[in-house]
């Protein structure tokens, strides 16, 4: 029975007259046929494996490709566990938001930021509110100011559309 696979040919599936042949061990046996390969690689119980067609002769791993295929899962799954994901959070204020609504969202925006999540932070114009866009500003450079233990404006504020809008990123440090 075999593996079928995408990335590497297998046993039956490599057309080639000559091959380059790595043992198990790691030892080369030398430029020898096809069929001999697969014998030698069935006498041992074990797949040949293509792994690098581009070469002249292609160059075959006499292997376990069961465990190959396990082990590569492995590593692929040790390596998503290590990275951190950012993610971008949004918080949304109104151009005349209240005191103690602020406050609450400096904080939840200070908990985003210790987390290590990027934070959008949009102030929104409704009506004619869009007629005083520099009472956004000032709660945006208000803003900034109570962020700024925690976080850096990674790009500035502008207007899109009826928003002003202002990224900030964690410190390295934090």
């Amino acid at each position: 029975m075999t593996i079928s696979s995408k990335e590497h040919q297998l046993n039956e599936e490599i057309r080639d007259k000559e091959l380059r042949v790595i043992d198990v061990d790691g030892t080369q046996l030398g430029i020898i046929s096809a069929e001999e390969a697969l014998k030698i690689a069935f006498e041992k119980d074990l797949d040949l494996v293509k792994i690098a067609p581009q070469a002249t002769p292609p160059v075959c791993r006499i292997m376990d490709y069961g465990k190959f295929l396990f082990e590569q899962q492995k590593r692929e799954k040790e390596a998503r566990k290590n990275q951190k994901v950012i993610e971008i959070k949004e918080i949304r204020m109104s151009s005349t938001i209240d005191t103690h609504d602020f406050d609450t969202k400096v904080n939840q925006a200070i908990k985003f930021l210790k987390g290590g999540d990027k934070l959008k932070v949009s102030v929104r114009f409704r009506k004619r509110t869009v007629a005083h866009p520099q009472f956004g500003e000032e709660l945006l450079v208000k803003f900034k100011e109570a962020v700024s233990e925690v976080g850096i404006v990674d790009k500035p504020s502008k207007m899109e559309g009826r928003s002003l809008v202002m990224f900030v990123a964690p410190k390295a440090g934090k």
